[in-house]
């Protein structure tokens, strides 16, 4: 009886997570429908292609550390604010990590496109020269703006494992603020840092839609460049694309199993 009540969910999980895969990965090994191993020959052999993942990376890391220590401070300081002012950060924290995509581009190029309201003001006092969003450090800009959220949500919980009579211990023995936070206060949360970055670069490998609506697939990340092969308007290659994917799926399956390894720590230190 219970297998049966799981048969639905089998069935879904299936159509929608292992047949697409599969097919990604069969696929990835043809060309004119024969077994070659032409496509990743390619991959390796093209700088363009290259340059996507390198580019994608470089967005990950950053975006991801900026993402990591900004969300850190909000985190700790919400543990000092008052319960509904903290509950309604959170709340707030919530909905904006759903707002991305193509709103979340629309509203940067609002604020700060060429002609957005905040670069026309930073330029009327001559904070900046020029601020090109459309390129790499204005996507780092989107790409930090959505890492946040998920950040909070994930910390939010982790500080939960910091007691405030261990920071009053530590003053007592005339250990300063900074000592605390060294020796007492990140050690316990590393997994929990680490894990939610490791999650957070997974985060901004995968991201396309804001890139996309933003740049109209100009900059070369690597899901456009897997976008552009199977709905580009010129060459149609979808088992290039399909040979990409699963480079892409092993990378981020490395990282899920390095963030399940730091999980295991983190719950083993508790124990």
């Amino acid at each position: 009886m219970p297998l049966a009540w799981l048969s639905p969910f089998a069935l879904f999980f299936y159509l929608f997570q292992l047949a697409p895969m599969l097919w990604v990965m069969v696929n990835s090994f043809q060309v004119d429908e024969q077994w070659s191993l032409d496509n990743y020959r390619e991959i390796f052999s093209s700088g363009f292609i290259l340059q996507g993942f390198s580019n994608s990376l470089w967005l990950a890391l950053w975006s991801g550390l900026a993402g990591l220590a900004i969300a850190a401070l909000l985190v700790s300081s919400l543990r000092r604010v008052p319960g509904r002012l903290r509950d309604a950060v959170i709340a707030f924290t919530n909905m904006s990590s759903n707002f991305a995509g193509v709103p979340l581009a629309f509203a940067f190029i609002i604020i700060l496109g060429t002609n957005g309201a905040l670069t026309l003001l930073l330029k009327q006092y001559g904070l900046i020269d020029d601020f090109n969003l459309y390129g790499q450090w204005g996507l780092l800009a989107i790409y930090i703006y959505f890492q946040i959220p998920l950040a909070v949500l994930l910390l939010y919980p982790a500080f939960d494992a910091l007691n405030d009579d261990w920071q009053a211990a530590a003053a007592l023995l005339g250990a300063r603020s900074w000592r605390y936070w060294a020796h007492i206060a990140l050690p316990v949360l590393s997994p929990a840092l680490l894990g939610t970055l490791i999650i957070l670069i997974a985060n901004a490998m995968g991201a396309y839609a804001s890139v996309y609506a933003l740049t109209s697939g100009n900059y070369n990340l690597i899901t456009i460049r897997i976008a552009s092969l199977v709905s580009g308007d010129l060459f149609l290659e979808p088992n290039l694309a399909a040979a990409i994917s699963v480079l892409l799926m092993a990378l981020l399956a490395a990282i899920t199993l390095i963030n399940q390894w730091l999980i295991a720590r983190s719950y083993h230190a508790t124990r």
